[in-house]
């Protein structure tokens, strides 16, 4: 039987609507002239081999067009399997959501009033990035939106067979729409491309699941026999903000200058004033009842008054037009306050007058006395359903949308700052004898190296320009736009304290004592021996009185109860650095250390957790990866990465946006709390994993250190390819030379992955696990018991059993067939298959069950989608081969092969779900 029937029968409706898709693709295609080509539709089309197929363009995007469809269905069906999980056996059935959480923290002896507490301190921040991970244009994910919405209102029972009819049109439309449409890019989208990528999301989509999210809560609250109205009367809601890099991370890309940092925090303002006037506009709609103004009780009558006054020619038509709706006119001129010039066709362009709020503090102080106003006439619905939902909305995006962090290597900030002190000819400079030194006697000053920058080196007056935006931007504005300074690559204290001089130079500081920087640094530590040196170096930074001050003053500038450090820790760096065991165990051991050091200066952690798309960086479902986290280190501060094509599969979709919101907000408060009443880990399991980790990593850097594995990997993988694809605006590597060190972790995640090897989340695994096993049997006893009752363990080695689903041994083969040499090959492939099969062994031996048992809707997707993989592997393959080897070819051969590999790259990432 064919995987697709098998489906059908064993899982159900997904993939009826898939095979229905399916055929609707077909007709199209037959309606454009491609009847051949319909007859090479995977999964329902009579040739189950293509071995008379000759595979073009054509087909790649055909293939790539139905693992689309496919990744659409599964969505939409996992939506309506948490439905009827819901209304088939309750509320808390699915785990992570809130009602889940909630029944937990209740069987843990939690008390109303501590949850409503902790609610408070609650702040969960996604942080958009424009990482080149989606391979896909935004107007064809666009499309697929489009698709999804059609699909789901196809499922309306009320729609008569005409009405069906004319959905299943529509349908083939958008499908049609998208056979004509390049799903790749052919030219490197620039950070303008992307930026408008993701303010779709923020303008139109989370501000819709913010208010879900919220209401969710609501609903849990009532069902876990909690009084709605301590939650609902006080609105006692857990934050949520966003941020985003896109405009901000200079990391390695030449196209991020001051000037596109600018342009982005002033799209991110504008479009946040878009966001709060639909908001407004909906409020006075809601309070659009007559109501005469000289009723109106005394706090919100004065205030209207005031509002009038300010500018009362120009508001007259505004009085005129709403003197019956005295609360819909209130609403009103808050409207015409906003900072913002609404002309024709709702074009928007930034204002700042005097009568214009300066900052979203003063617009939330209005809303609030129009709740007291309307409290007072007792009408409290109003207030919960309406007004409590804007001034959420408004502390939530505020003037500015989301954060805008900026980060830069530490290297780079090192070359600008020797530059500076080079071009300021103080000769009593030293910085190669004692730079700590001298950094630390600046730092007592607040004077300026230099005041003219205008014949500064590159790195020097690159860096000072974007500082003196962030500067411009902060003392116009506010700091609420501006996120951190995050320096990736720390290796020691003075790459932290650089910043702080480099500030100075732009006037980021003002002097109290010390200087004190308005804006956050962080340090990124990415290697295994940066994470190793974390703590001290944490330590040591938490010991300058200027970083104590500065902290201070943010924490005021903020309006919080208590200090925070952020600290940025990044898995895809770790990862590549020492395999998947070893990166998991010093990133979990990492936050421990560094938690114990912030406790000692009575200051709360901040983990932003740098996580990408694939198991090898991080990725896994969010709710079981905050249950994983060492016990102690959830301060309810948290921010996380969401990278490329993780947004669009994340947040896409409304409903499924919503779920992955909730999960992420509710695993935050879920965990806090739960790290409140035990902050003491599992030492048995910590012990385990730490010998896996260093045990692993041995196993790992041996394969890497072989002396023909680098040949093996530019041969054996796509990673050329991938080299050339034009999938985000940042170079692939970070200064451009041809060196592994030098290869950024997503192409070289990506490369393992088109090429099934999956190395980065598995290899390793198998020896450790079999040396545990000879050399300490009780312990190897003991970790079988940890899988069931340990959640960081647990996580660790399910996530390591998803990537071997998606590994295949046959087609591993087929790419180490495009190795020139068979000495390269036969010293590297043997290795990697033998650690294969250990891994399957003894990864089967810890979870008892295999994966058809344990997982049955993952591992038939996995199936189905292998049938129609096969293909799209042995072509890419002969691709590969055909243009590695078209020195003599015309430019134009060359350009056209290697089109079609771009675009089989792109179908086979859209197969496995994933790219970097």
């Amino acid at each position: 039987m064919r995987q697709l029937e098998i489906l059908k029968k064993e899982l159900g409706k997904p993939y009826f609507d898939l095979e229905f898709l399916l055929h609707c693709l077909k007709e199209v295609l037959e309606e454009n002239h491609e009847t051949e080509l319909s007859e090479s539709i995977p999964w329902i089309c009579e040739n189950e081999h293509y071995d008379d197929v000759r595979f073009t363009r054509k087909h790649f995007h055909l293939f790539s067009i139905a693992f689309q469809l496919l990744n659409l269905v599964e969505t939409n069906g996992a939506v309506q399997n948490r439905r009827k999980t819901e209304e088939q056996k309750s509320l808390s059935a699915i785990n992570g959501l809130w009602a889940n959480s909630l029944e937990l923290l209740k069987k843990n002896d939690f008390a109303e009033e501590q949850i409503l507490e902790t609610f408070s301190e609650i702040e969960v921040q996604p942080v958009l990035t424009a990482h080149p991970t989606e391979a896909k244009r935004p107007v064809v994910l666009k499309k697929y939106r489009e698709l999804y919405l059609l699909l789901v209102k196809r499922e309306n029972s009320m729609y008569n067979s005409f009405e069906r009819e004319e959905n299943r049109n529509e349908i083939k439309r958008v499908i049609n729409a998208i056979w004509h449409i390049d799903e790749f890019y052919m030219e490197k989208p620039n950070v303008e491309t992307e930026l408008e990528n993701v303010i779709h999301y923020f303008t139109n989509v989370f501000p819709e699941i913010v208010s879900i999210n919220n209401r969710r809560l609501v609903q849990a609250w009532e069902y876990a026999g909690f009084d709605p109205h301590k939650l609902v009367d006080n609105n006692v809601f857990p934050q949520i903000r966003f941020g985003t890099w896109i405009g901000g991370d200079r990391d390695g890309h030449p196209f991020v200058t001051a000037d596109v940092t600018r342009h982005t925090l002033q799209k991110l303002r504008l479009n946040s004033f878009l966001i709060l006037k639909n908001e407004l506009t909906t409020l006075g709609e809601d309070l659009s009842f007559y109501f005469r103004i000289n009723q109106l009780p005394t706090g919100i009558s004065e205030r209207l008054k005031e509002l009038i006054a300010e500018n009362p020619d120009e508001l007259k038509p505004v009085v005129a037009h709403n003197r019956k709706e005295a609360f819909k006119l209130y609403v009103s001129l808050l409207i015409a306050k906003l900072p913002v010039k609404i002309g024709r066709e709702q074009s928007f362009e930034l204002l700042d007058t005097p009568e214009s709020y300066s900052n979203s503090k003063q617009l939330i102080r209005d809303l609030e006395i129009l709740k007291d106003g309307l409290y007072q006439l007792g009408k409290d619905s109003l207030v919960h359903n309406s007004v409590y939902h804007t001034i959420q909305l408004v502390k939530t995006f505020g003037f500015h949308m989301a954060e805008l962090d900026v980060r830069q290597n530490s290297a780079y900030y090192e070359k600008a700052l020797n530059q500076i002190v080079d071009e300021s000819h103080l000769s009593s400079i030293d910085f190669d004898k004692g730079k700590s030194e001298i950094i630390r006697s600046e730092l007592k000053s607040n004077r300026p190296f230099i005041r003219d920058w205008s014949h500064l080196p590159t790195e020097a007056k690159s860096v000072l320009d974007c500082f003196a935006v962030l500067q411009q931007h902060y003392s116009k504005y506010s700091g609420a736009a501006l996120g951190s300074l995050i320096i990736s690559m720390t290796r020691n204290l003075d790459d932290l304290m650089t910043v702080y001089i480099l500030a100075r130079e732009a006037g980021l500081t003002h002097f109290d004592k010390t200087p004190i920087l308005k804006l956050h640094v962080v340090p990124l530590f990415e290697t295994i021996d940066d994470l190793k040196a974390s703590p001290k170096i944490l330590e040591e930074y938490l010991n300058q009185p200027v970083v104590q001050n500065s902290l201070e003053y943010q924490r005021i500038a903020r309006g919080r109860k208590r200090r925070i450090q952020e600290v940025m820790i990044g898995y895809s760096d770790s990862n590549k650095d020492g395999g998947i065991l070893a990166s998991t165990w010093y990133l979990y051991k990492a936050q421990k250390e560094l938690t114990d050091v912030a406790n000692k200066f009575d200051i709360d952690l901040k983990f932003f957790h740098g996580k990408g798309g694939s198991i090898s960086r991080g990725a896994g479902p969010v709710h079981w990866f905050f249950r994983s986290l060492p016990n102690g280190t959830l301060s309810g501060k948290i921010k996380m990465t969401e990278q490329g094509e993780t947004i669009e599969k994340k947040y896409a979709n409304k409903i499924n946006a919503a779920y992955n919101l909730e999960l992420m907000v509710s695993g935050a408060t879920l965990n806090t709390l739960l790290h409140q009443q035990n902050r003491q880990g599992n030492q048995v399991a910590a012990d385990i994993i730490e010998y896996l980790g260093g045990e692993s990593k041995k196993i790992y850097t041996d394969l890497l250190h072989n002396e023909h594995f680098l040949e093996f990997f530019r041969q054996a993988t796509p990673i050329d390819v991938i080299e050339q694809s034009k999938i985000g605006s940042r170079p692939s590597r970070r200064t451009g030379r041809q060196t592994f060190e030098d290869l950024r972790a997503i192409p070289w995640v990506f490369s393992w992955g088109q090429s099934r090897f999956h190395i980065t989340s598995w290899y390793g695994v198998g020896s450790t696990l079999e040396k545990l096993k000879a050399e300490f049997p009780d312990k190897f006893q003991t970790l079988k018991e940890l899988v069931r009752e340990n959640q960081f363990v647990r996580y660790v080695l399910t996530n390591i059993d998803t990537s071997l689903a998606s590994t295949d041994e046959e087609i591993m083969k087929l790419y180490a067939g495009l190795v020139e040499k068979d000495t390269v090959r036969d010293s590297i492939l043997p290795l990697i298959l033998k650690e294969l099969e250990k891994t399957h062994a003894f990864m089967e031996e810890l979870l008892m069950r295999p994966m058809e048992n344990r997982r049955k809707n993952h591992f038939h997707s996995t199936a189905l989608r292998a049938e129609a993989l096969d293909f799209l592997h042995k072509n890419q393959v002969n691709n590969l081969r055909k243009w590695r080897g078209m020195e003599k070819a015309s430019d134009a051969e060359k350009e056209t092969t290697l089109n079609e590999l771009l675009i089989s790259v792109n179908a086979i990432s859209n197969a496995m779900g994933t790219t970097g």
